[in-house]
């Protein structure tokens, strides 16, 4: 099935700080989008919650589905979540349907081919559990790994028992097998094998840098507690022990903002933003921006950019708020160095000078 996108208008932003910009939607009427990955400069992936896998040119202004085999469940905050295309293969992941309504965060490969691709799951996240909340589910490459971030599920201090994966930081090799330098076998004997980093809730925003080869992300807290931060090898960012600077949805506290022995991210932001995807910014079309860290969110509907240096935190400037709605994903066209951000409104948006 083929649907012809439309250039529907323009937007131009300009902030406190005098930035100056232009928002461009170039796709409408999506259903639920939740992640885009860039084949090359005219042609990307994206999935819809429901299930659905499409691929979109953009110099034709075509849209067509890609039909697979995996079995995804919509309930709540899971669907077909996160995709990454890397040399000729694809990596999704998704709430699988496991037991009765029990799911998991999984993440299966398959090789890219425009009509058709049958996927294999290469990590499973267990227990399986009842619950629509939590899934987090982004994807990152480095070298020869992947990292998954692996949420929650809602069950709290599931996050610090580090015999099971929901709220961990997952990194495997690129099919599926474990590293053989993961913290099990660094000292951490009683961790699962494919377990990198524990004590994280639900961690929707995760990239890598071009810049110094670290691992980012964004993770949302309960009420308030929202952090951005770096992954880090057998470390734990001490969910549900603390409460990162919010509080329980019913107004009770949860624990303290940071304690040592616990890994400490680089912003916080209480009352909570609800922060989605991230990017570490690289390119030539807001090189002023180089290094710095540009992160989305729902509530606020937010595009930010933090600049840090060495972990600490310098500055914070929104870019521009309430303009596309909740920005649920961001992608930098390396080429260009324009950014592409998906909005919960079905849409699809360039943004460049």
């Amino acid at each position: 099935m083929k649907k012809i996108i439309l250039i529907i208008y323009f937007l131009s932003i300009t902030n406190l700080f005098g930035f100056e910009a232009k928002l461009e939607k170039i796709v409408d009427g999506m259903n639920k989008p939740w992640s885009l990955s860039f084949i090359n400069q005219n042609s990307i992936l994206f999935t819809e919650k429901k299930g659905k896998l499409f691929h979109l040119d953009l110099k034709n202004k075509n849209i067509s589905e890609i039909k697979h085999n995996l079995s995804v469940l919509e309930d709540g905050q899971g669907g077909l979540l996160d995709v990454l295309y890397d040399n000729k293969n694809v990596y999704l992941s998704y709430s699988e349907k496991r037991d009765g309504w029990k799911t998991s965060t999984s993440v299966a490969k398959g090789k890219f081919n425009i009509n058709n691709i049958q996927f294999r799951n290469i990590f499973r996240a267990d227990p399986p559990i009842d619950s629509g909340y939590h899934f987090g589910s982004r994807i990152v490459k480095k070298n020869n790994h992947l990292y998954i971030s692996a949420g929650e599920r809602g069950k709290g201090m599931i996050a610090q028992d580090a015999s099971k994966h929901p709220g961990s930081i997952i990194r495997i090799n690129l099919d599926g097998s474990i590293p053989k330098d993961n913290p099990k076998f660094k000292g951490k004997k009683n961790w699962l094998p494919e377990i990198y980093q524990i004590g994280v809730r639900n961690p929707q925003g995760m990239a890598l840098s071009p810049f110094d080869n670290k691992i980012y992300m964004t993770n949302h807290g309960a009420k308030g507690g929202d952090w951005f931060g770096t992954a880090n090898q057998g470390e734990n960012y001490g969910w549900k022990i603390l409460g990162w600077g919010g509080t329980n949805y019913s107004g009770t506290k949860i624990g303290p903002k940071w304690k040592p022995g616990f890994t400490k991210a680089i912003k916080y932001w209480v009352p909570s933003i609800a922060v989605s995807a991230m990017a570490i910014y690289k390119g030539d079309e807001f090189k002023e921006w180089n290094g710095d860290a540009l992160i989305t969110s729902l509530k606020d509907q937010s595009l930010r950019k933090i600049q840090f240096k060495d972990n600490k935190f310098i500055s914070e400037q929104i870019i521009f708020q309430g303009n596309i709605g909740r920005i649920r994903d961001i992608k930098i066209q390396k080429e260009t160095g324009e950014l592409y951000m998906l909005s919960d409104n079905g849409e699809l948006w360039r943004m460049y000078k």
